[in-house]
């Protein structure tokens, strides 16, 4: 993917979800809450935090407290309606730290693209798999804002798709399907972490 990608004004804003209360992560073995734990040198928020700053797009970080995903979402979708996302959201979970921030940038061009005929949703693939960030155009936002419990925005996603509004958007990055749910996620993406690190030398 190329890092020299050409947008038109109007970006869409990456709501970078850190609401949810680590259960499975403790319940693996962790010791900590999973966004706290270490990355390299630094922890797996501020890694998901430094590819969305890297990538360009305005963003938003929503902890909330929130009862589940949906209100999550919500509650970043109005906290970002106007001049911050006039070319709609993109919905990324803090504990996916392996996303590349060229994969933002592709997906946020995607959105454009797409969106610009009304409804639209652009989801990454990697090898056949569903990732994030799940974008969505500006005319998702009164779905969006009336979210609400654990589901998240899936059914937003499965009723665009009916209607073809869906876009898939092939990757090559585990960073958009890597999420670090449980102590040995964690160890994959140290892994991954550590190959990159080394290939970048």
């Amino acid at each position: 993917m190329s890092s020299h990608i050409t947008f038109s004004k109007d970006l869409p804003c990456v709501l970078i979800l850190a609401a949810g209360r680590g259960e499975r992560f403790l319940a693996s073995g962790g010791s900590t809450h999973k966004l706290a734990a270490t990355l390299g040198n630094s922890t797996v928020l501020d890694a998901t935090l430094a590819a969305v700053q890297a990538s360009g797009l305005p963003w938003h970080l929503e902890r909330g407290p929130h009862p589940g995903m949906g209100d999550s979402i919500a509650a970043a979708v109005r906290a970002t309606q106007g001049a911050k996302a006039r070319g709609g959201w993109m919905i990324l979970p803090a504990d996916l730290p392996l996303v590349l921030p060229a994969t933002l940038q592709a997906v946020a061009h995607t959105l454009q693209q797409a969106g610009s005929g009304g409804l639209a949703v652009v989801q990454p693939l990697y090898q056949g798999q569903k990732g994030h960030p799940v974008a969505f155009s500006q005319a998702a936002a009164d779905a969006l804002m009336g979210l609400s419990g654990d589901q998240g925005a899936s059914a937003i996603v499965q009723q665009v798709r009916a209607v073809g509004g869906w876009h898939a958007l092939a990757v090559d990055d585990v960073g958009v399907v890597l999420d670090v749910d449980t102590v040995t996620a964690l160890e994959q993406a140290r892994k991954i972490w550590r190959e990159r690190q080394l290939a970048s030398r």
